[in-house]
């Protein structure tokens, strides 16, 4: 049994520790053997392929990023994708596709297997949390810490000026990293891309601060809008990717502008962005993605194909591909309305 195995979309901590587990349990107490495909669905299409044994994923548990390079190729948009995506697992002799990745990997994995046969396992990867049918993502926690930890320090160069700083977070339809990173840092505005802001309320809430001698923070996800406005974009021009979506950012720089234009006081801008996908996963990471990458290649051994492993309380679990990508989890209002004591 030769099992390949690709990690697809956004970098995020926690990618080698899937690979190094799978090839561990996979060699060790099944004997199979393992190819990686280099820079996500790219690397399927090109055959671009490296030997995966025990040796090769030693050392990389705390290691950032992914060993295997990622990228966010859309095969279905290229030419003839489906029958050079065959055709390099019949070269490698590859039997089963572990897909490591969010929401547009897992949906071309979904895909493959739906409607072509090709036997694949998801395991859900996003800094954002934003996957139905998991109750968390490996990434999601360290790139929490390391926006919390950017707003604590932030808190004291705001004290110092007394001026506003505004934190742009990741979050392109999901406000969970500016949710949990706002609350956890005392954030005194979080704003999300579930919720539309009204520009006057959050000025309001900023005034207010002032006035109990206090410089506020701003926490804006990248997807947030205003109520009588559309998504805010640095390079409005910029190019769809495979999958259509825009890069965002912008938002920040935006809304520090208008605070200071409506409120009179000096507002500064710190767009976070990929520091939050970045370096050495977190201890809670590098625990979910070691066990997601357990449970993948159990589902492997079982054949159980058009899964994806997700966290269900404690337990990891299986779940249809399909079910998983039909639909994106979003903070839900509830969730955002009893963070709003803190506000102002």
């Amino acid at each position: 049994m030769r099992v390949g195995v690709l990690t697809g979309g956004g970098d995020c901590p926690g990618l080698n520790a899937v690979i190094r587990a799978a090839v561990r349990k996979g060699v060790q107490e099944y004997h199979y053997e393992f190819t990686g495909f280099k820079d996500g669905w790219r690397g399927l299409l090109t055959g671009a392929a490296v030997r995966l044994d025990i040796p090769a994923v030693r050392g990389i548990l705390p290691r950032g990023g992914t060993m295997l390079g990622s990228s966010r190729t859309n095969p279905f948009k290229e030419r003839d994708g489906v029958r050079r995506i065959r055709e390099s697992l019949a070269k490698c002799e590859v039997d089963a596709l572990i897909a490591i990745g969010g929401e547009d990997t897992l949906g071309v994995a979904a895909r493959l297997w739906e409607q072509y046969g090709i036997p694949c396992v998801g395991v859900p990867k996003t800094i954002d949390n934003d996957l139905s049918a998991t109750d968390y993502t490996f990434g999601f926690d360290t790139a929490v810490g390391i926006a919390t930890e950017a707003i604590d320090r932030l808190h004291t160069t705001a004290e110092s000026h007394m001026r506003v700083l505004v934190v742009e977070v990741m979050g392109r339809h999901a406000g969970w990293i500016a949710l949990h990173s706002g609350l956890a840092g005392g954030a005194n505005v979080i704003l999300i891309p579930e919720q539309r802001f009204d520009l006057d309320e959050v000025c309001g809430w900023v005034t207010s601060r002032f006035r109990a001698s206090y410089a506020p923070i701003v926490v804006v996800a990248e997807g947030a809008m205003p109520e009588d406005g559309d998504l805010v974009l640095k390079d409005a021009a910029a190019a769809l990717d495979s999958f259509g979506h825009v890069r965002l950012s912008g938002v920040g720089e935006w809304l520090a502008k208008e605070i200071e234009r409506r409120t009179g006081k000096e507002a500064r801008t710190t767009v976070l962005g990929h520091v939050q996908r970045g370096g050495t996963p977190s201890a809670f990471d590098r625990w979910l993605a070691s066990r997601f990458g357990l449970h993948a290649i159990d589902a492997v051994r079982d054949g159980d194909y058009g899964v994806m492993v997700a966290l269900r309380g404690t337990d990891v679990v299986r779940v249809p591909l399909g079910e998983a990508t039909a639909r994106l989890k979003t903070v839900p209002l509830e969730r955002y309305e009893e963070v709003k004591v803190f506000f102002g």
